[in-house]
């Protein structure tokens, strides 16, 4: 049974248009930047195991996963072809609107790894894919959602973006908690200003939850 964390008031996002619509053109640029990048990676190198099936929803045409591993499979999943069609770690792939529908085409307990990187953000129904991602990991199975204090706004829910990113994380927590997994580990990193004359901007901050199916 699948336990509901929002109301119908969170669900809610400024631009409430098809997602398929805005995702039309191909982005072939990076949301994030070249240190959450490497710490992402360094990361899936510490996490997952070798020769395990990885799938990648919402993603786009990089996974950010480590080229000196090796996969039994990676799956992807995302909202536009052409992206999807560049990543060349994918085996496969298909276009699905998780805000419509949230039933993954794939067999049960056929996946060991579930990644999502700057795309919980965007869901409306988290609660229903969270236990449908339960239902495809294998036993011992792991959920990795990262994120930063990136998004298109008008494109996130309510929840996200009137919530602190401290809100979120536990936001993310109740969610994957109440509907198939343990408590998670989660991996905080903030990236001191630059002090480079052509950039004073922060760098982007990362969040990672990483979880076991219960």
């Amino acid at each position: 049974m699948v336990l509901e964390v929002l109301n119908n008031y969170q669900r809610k996002k400024l631009d409430e248009s098809n997602d398929e619509e805005f995702y039309s053109d191909p982005k072939f640029v990076y949301h994030l930047d070249a240190n959450f990048r490497q710490y992402l990676s360094n990361v899936y190198k510490n996490e997952i195991a070798d020769d395990s099936t990885v799938l990648d929803l919402m993603s786009s045409w990089d996974s950010y996963l480590p080229k000196e591993k090796t996969y039994k499979k990676v799956i992807g999943h995302g909202l536009n072809k052409q992206e999807l069609e560049k990543n060349k770690i994918f085996d496969s792939y298909w276009k699905q609107n998780f805000n419509l529908n949230q039933e993954i085409p794939l067999e049960s307990g056929t996946v060991d790894y579930c990644l999502m990187v700057a795309a919980w953000q965007y869901l409306q129904y988290p609660e229903n894919l969270t236990k449908e991602i339960a239902r495809i990991l294998s036993n011992q199975g792991k959920i990795m959602i990262a994120f930063s204090n990136r998004a298109f706004w008008h494109k996130a829910p309510n929840i996200w973006t009137s919530s602190t990113e401290e809100e979120r994380i536990k936001y993310v927590r109740k969610v994957l908690i109440t509907n198939g997994f343990n408590e998670p580990k989660i991996i905080k990193k903030f990236n001191e200003t630059s002090l480079n004359i052509f950039n004073f901007l922060n760098k982007d901050p990362f969040y990672c939850l990483i979880a076991t199916k219960e």
